[in-house]
């Protein structure tokens, strides 16, 4: 498999990691199969989140079979007080049976406010660089959908990585890829497949790991075949042939008219819907398998597709021209 370096931490990482999603809808026993195969094919990178119901805890149940050692190991917080983050990478650790984690990332900085809030004195920032002081975890991260947050991030010297949606639909990061690169930051590509609506999974991956500024793409995993199909790639490190590209961006071009990009442009909804989540949760439910997962989080908003009132604001705002009030019908229909 081949290396790449993870900027400034320093970790040579497989180019193609493991995406900790999906592991959550299998049992102990395959899920430490998922990391046995893993292993096996040189991918040495996982990365999950606290978020992801029992996917921390299936994850370090593998590991203690396969060899701790044998990955550099990513998670996750949303948690954005000194306190809850703190208590989170204890937490972690419990579930990953471990006294270290490799990364630990701040999960879905959003928006600018988040970013600055991030910055201040006694914020979960402040709180990471503790768990870094005491050995807890290793390097700093941060993740967003926002390119405007990501552009500030990778000016600072407060993270060691940035974690950003890449694929043949989404090449908005690409700039950002590049000056984390001169930054000597690394780049972890999250949304290989486009939350799933990209069907050819190596194709996908080969397109990613095309870009050198890439330091590693973290397709999630739930079947032995798809182990070895993601992992292809970067064992061969063929790029796409001229018939694999024009697959590929056939496939693209006709998710390009009603694909969300999450870029948030939409915002302010008139009645506070967030309405890229909204197509977040909904490819959870249509294109994951996790119904029940996604539907439990639809519910739970407090402001959710249904209460859209078809005022049209949002599309007139919409970059790429989507049909945001019928795709949000759509939603509602699933839930």
């Amino acid at each position: 498999m081949e290396k790449r370096r993870l900027g400034r931490t320093n970790f040579l990482v497989s180019s193609v990691g493991f995406g900790g999603i999906p592991i959550q809808r299998v049992n102990q026993e395959m899920a430490t199969e998922l990391l046995k195969e893993a292993h096996n094919n040189g991918i040495n990178f996982i990365d999950t989140a606290r978020g992801y119901l029992i996917s921390e805890e299936l994850i370090g149940n593998a590991m203690a079979e396969v060899g701790r050692e044998n990955f550099i190991l990513a998670t996750k917080s949303m948690n954005r007080t000194y306190d809850g983050f703190l208590e989170d990478v204890y937490v972690s650790l419990k579930n990953f049976k471990t006294d270290y984690i490799d990364l630990y990332q701040f999960h879905n900085i959003k928006t600018m406010e988040q970013y600055n809030d991030l910055l201040k004195e006694n914020s979960a920032l402040a709180a990471a660089k503790e768990a870094k002081k005491r050995g807890l975890i290793k390097e700093i991260g941060i993740t967003s959908h926002s390119v405007d947050v990501l552009k500030l991030a990778v000016e600072t010297d407060e993270f060691s990585t940035i974690q950003f949606p890449y694929n043949a639909v989404e090449r908005q990061g690409e700039e950002v890829f590049k000056r984390a690169k001169e930054r000597d930051m690394g780049v972890i590509i999250m949304k290989p497949l486009a939350g799933g609506a990209i069907t050819n999974g190596e194709l996908a991956v080969r397109f990613i790991l095309e870009n050198k500024n890439v330091s590693v793409v973290i397709p999630g995993m739930d079947s032995l075949e798809q182990v070895r199909e993601n992992a292809k790639p970067g064992l061969d490190g063929l790029p796409l042939s001229p018939e694999q590209r024009e697959v590929l961006e056939g496939e693209a071009k006709q998710l390009g008219t009603t694909f969300c990009r999450r870029c948030g442009y939409c915002a302010p909804c008139t009645v506070g819907i967030d309405i890229p989540v909204q197509f977040v949760l909904d490819s959870y439910y249509t294109r994951y398998n996790l119904q029940q997962w996604a539907i439990d989080r639809y519910s739970a908003q407090k402001i959710k597709a249904s209460d859209c009132i078809q005022c049209g604001e949002c599309e007139e705002r919409c970059p790429y021209d989507l049909p945001i009030m019928d795709m949000l019908k759509k939603v509602a229909s699933h839930y």
